[in-house]
């Protein structure tokens, strides 16, 4: 089942993705959920089409957990070794936008890059998982844009600057619940030319791996999602540029960068 949040006038809800094709094709209907979806929920039977709804963030996090470096190309193109152990930094809830939202280019970096990546949302209060219940907790995936401030993350010994500026973190268009995410194509295009394709089965670390790491040290919440990190390809963004990310049986996520201020 394919969840989007949505804003209707002035009031916002969870809805369940009815139909085929993309966002703007118009054949998509939400069917409204009643109450939050991460608790066994029923739909209401009460129907809006897509095109009359703003598509939001597909959850708001308590916190983003990300991974760095979980694809051995991407670590090389950077000239960065693969690590011994996952690199987990956070970016803030205020990082966070939905489909359609713009990417504001900070003014503290000449060196913007986008990185397409499969974001895992979390679906029940969860610590200490082990490995055989990781199935349990997850809630659905969703498409993610790590932006970078590469410029930034190059030059600071700690990334909260260069990943953490407000709407680096977009997500959507919706969380697909029902997927089996071992090997999904991971592409990023700017202004319809591709520039990143991958495979989540090229990953270094499994998502079973991540969120055994993850939970080891903290809480996860319901809404929290982990950021898996992303394939090669990686690259600059300008203002003007229309960036999309496509993940396999999920759907695309699409942002255009704009100047800050």
């Amino acid at each position: 089942m394919r969840i989007a949040r949505f804003s209707i006038d002035g009031n916002v809800a969870f809805g369940a993705v009815e139909g085929e094709g993309p966002v703007e094709s118009g054949g998509l209907v939400l069917d409204i959920i009643k109450g939050i979806p991460y608790t066994d929920f029923e739909l209401s039977g009460t129907k809006v089409p897509l095109s009359k709804v703003r598509l939001l963030p597909p959850v708001l996090p308590n916190k983003v957990v990300a991974i760095g470096r979980n694809y051995a190309e991407h670590a090389k193109e950077l000239g960065n070794e693969v690590p011994e152990v996952p690199v987990a930094f956070f970016k803030p809830t205020t990082s966070v936008i939905g489909p359609g939202d713009a990417i504001e280019y900070p003014s503290f970096s000449s060196e913007l890059h986008h990185e397409a990546e499969l974001a895992v949302v979390i679906g029940r209060m969860c610590r200490e998982v082990p490995r055989e219940r990781v199935k349990d907790v997850i809630f659905g995936y969703t498409c993610a844009n790590d932006v970078t401030a590469r410029d930034v993350q190059k030059r600071e010994v700690q990334w909260a600057r260069a990943k953490g500026f407000d709407t680096s973190c977009p997500l959507g268009p919706w969380v697909e619940t029902d997927l089996d995410p071992s090997d999904l194509a991971v592409q990023a295009t700017v202004n319809g030319e591709q520039r990143q394709l991958g495979r989540t089965s090229d990953m270094i670390r499994s998502i079973e791996d991540l969120v055994v790491h993850i939970t080891e040290a903290m809480t996860l919440l319901p809404g929290d999602v982990i950021l898996t990190g992303t394939p090669a390809g990686v690259g600059p963004l300008t203002v003007g540029d229309e960036v999309a990310v496509t993940i396999e049986g999920i759907g695309t996520l699409t942002n255009r960068v704009i100047k800050r201020g």
